[in-house]
């Protein structure tokens, strides 16, 4: 099958599993942060985190009914993330997915509010699985967990504290290296590996997962990296240029284009390598080649 058509049927899932269970109530007192929060979660992103799960669930031919509402709260949690990313005080940005950014629409206090309750309700979602009777309650507290770890300060915030107190400072390539690990990888690597801890698999696929979602995050945000300097806005959905315009260091301008590229050939090249002793690993092979192709 076409790996488009393919992402298109996992995003799909995730698109019926999204409107199917979160019944924002647009009646009551507190109706704008339901409305901040439906604007930004269905504003069209890619999916591509929960698409990853659902993906490793097929690869591994785990239950997919059970995998998805953990894969559907790392994408609230992501879309938190892109909420306050975009707020004055941090990025500053006014577009996102073609669209006003949150606090644009809403306002800063709103969009505070909207990114806090995202984030409340995958942990919400994530807590009503542990309880249900039919579901292993440890294996999805361990789930829960490394969901928690990647989003918190040992992950994806911690990230974003090293980005803010590196603006205008030079960093180290390792330096860097780190930051985006945690800022980007964390949450890639969280959904890769999460249909795996709910499921307890066998250490050496885990092992394989790792290397694979490392590889695979650190080839997207090198990708983000270049696509800010020859990207279209028009297609990216955002404003480019905006590393350079807010004295970013990123790997295009620690290593300049050229090694920038060579780099995500490399690191595409070890996702896919990742997965050659695991059956049934073409969609997730084809992943990496198309982060490294992708034009947004």
């Amino acid at each position: 099958m076409d790996f488009l058509v393919k992402f298109q049927q996992y995003s799909d899932k995730v698109e019926k599993w999204l409107q199917d269970n979160l019944q924002f109530d647009l009646n009551c007192l507190e109706r704008t942060v339901y409305e901040s929060m439906k604007y930004s979660l269905t504003a069209g992103g890619k999916r591509l985190r929960p698409v990853l799960s659902l993906a490793v669930c097929d690869m591994l031919n785990l239950d997919e009914e059970k995998v998805l509402p953990f894969a559907c709260a790392i994408e609230l949690i992501h879309t938190y993330s892109l909420i306050h990313d975009d707020l004055p005080c941090m990025d500053n940005s006014d577009f996102r997915r073609g669209k006003p950014t949150n606090h644009k629409v809403f306002g800063e206090a709103m969009a505070v509010l909207a990114g806090d309750g995202l984030l409340n309700l995958a942990f919400e979602i994530m807590l009503n699985e542990s309880i249900k009777e039919e579901n292993n309650s440890l294996y999805c507290a361990r789930a829960a967990k490394l969901i928690a770890d990647a989003s918190g300060t040992k992950g994806m915030i911690g990230g974003q504290v090293i980005d803010i107190e590196a603006v205008g400072k030079k960093i180290t390539y390792d330096e860097l290296c780190q930051m985006h690990k945690k800022k980007t990888g964390a949450l890639i690597k969280a959904s890769i590996l999460m249909p795996a801890r709910l499921f307890n698999v066998p250490d050496e696929i885990t092992e394989s997962l790792e290397i694979y979602a490392e590889s695979l995050g650190l080839a997207f945000q090198i990708k983000d990296d270049i696509l800010d300097v020859e990207g279209n806005s028009q297609i990216v959905g955002k404003p480019v240029g905006t590393d350079e315009k807010n004295d970013k260091s990123t790997f295009v301008t620690l290593l300049g284009l050229n090694k920038a590229k060579a780099l995500l050939k490399e690191s595409t090249q070890r996702a896919a390598d990742s997965l050659k002793n695991i059956d049934n690993s073409g969609f997730l092979t084809e992943m990496a080649c198309w982060i490294a192709e992708r034009n947004k």
